[in-house]
């Protein structure tokens, strides 16, 4: 079982994902592939948890005024503000935007080019889904290529990341070429109020909680089931997953059981998770992976309302 647990104290973040890692405005970062390799252009990324979800999980944190250039996903992208303020811009010139903050959950459709930045005074965090057990590769605006290779970092045609102040580019590669102006228009742009639909905030999500028993309450982010229960989702897109997360002080829910690859990480609060004769602490950050058709026990013992998000395959 230890192979499926990622305390958040073990994992090793990459400090260089992508190719405009060493750029003003994207170099302060962190980028961790918790299950599965997500999007990470670095071939050195650490992957904690390996075996195929459908899913994959990672977070990423970044000091103020620093995130990720416009680029895009052929896959879902769902982000869980874990702390800070974050911006989240969009568009094929990234004129559109929103802020949000801790709680706050945001999908960003497909086929659309987005970015984030801190937007707080302190180091945030958030963690990140990404749809399918390959995501796929990300697709950068060409003024973002351009601008990394004056640091020396560029991609090659089979997307790897090289840093050319440091390698020659090998003989049977080349670097990878810009998409064109005319591929540029075939992505979709969305206004602020197209978007605020694929939006869930933390401050309203109470009106959307469901009980579970006595102590627990639910809230259905995205897909319509946990367990064998349905619900209607806060986020009406198909992604591919399911997003729940259950909300408890003190209490207990016994006798769960998973038919699909499932990962539960805690949000707030440090959450007691018996698998059968096994048994671990998830504190705020720490993720597990739970084997298909297990038996799974859930109890917290808090002073604050605590929170545990459970991601599965749909």
């Amino acid at each position: 079982m230890n192979l499926k647990l990622a305390k958040f104290s073990d994992l090793v973040p990459s400090k260089l994902p992508f190719v405009e890692g060493k750029l003003e405005g994207h170099k302060n970062r962190k980028n961790y592939s918790i299950v599965g390799p997500g999007v990470a252009e670095d071939i050195s990324q650490s992957v904690k948890i390996s075996r195929p979800h459908s899913f994959n999980l990672g977070a990423v944190s970044a000091m103020p005024r620093n995130g990720s250039g416009l680029h895009s996903h052929t896959t879902a992208e769902v982000f869980i503000i874990f702390s800070g303020k974050w911006r989240f811009y969009w568009g094929n010139e990234g004129k559109d935007e929103t802020i949000l903050g801790a709680g706050d959950i945001i999908s960003m459709p497909t086929n659309m080019f987005r970015g984030f930045e801190n937007a707080g005074d302190q180091e945030g965090t958030m963690f990140v889904v990404l749809g399918g057990d390959d995501p796929g590769i990300i697709t950068w605006l060409p003024s973002v290529l351009e601008k990394a290779k004056t640091t020396g970092m560029a991609l090659l045609n089979d997307n790897t990341l090289i840093d050319l102040s440091k390698n020659n580019i090998p003989k049977d590669k080349t670097l990878l070429s810009p998409i064109s102006s005319e591929e540029i228009k075939k992505f979709d742009n969305y206004n602020l109020s197209e978007i605020e639909k694929f939006i869930c905030k933390f401050s309203k999500r109470n009106n959307h909680e469901v009980k579970l028993n006595e102590n627990f309450k639910i809230s259905q982010i995205i897909g319509s089931h946990f367990q064998n229960k349905t619900f209607s989702p806060i986020i009406n897109q198909n992604t591919g997953f399911n997003l729940s997360i259950l909300k408890s002080k003190k209490g207990k829910i016994n006798n769960l059981k998973f038919s699909k690859p499932t990962v539960m990480f805690s949000q707030i609060g440090s959450w007691h998770i018996q698998i059968e004769d096994f048994e671990v602490n998830l504190n705020s950050k720490d993720t597990i992976s739970i084997p298909i058709n297990s038996n799974v026990n859930i109890s917290i013992d808090s002073k604050e309302e605590s929170l545990l998000n459970c991601v599965t395959q749909i």
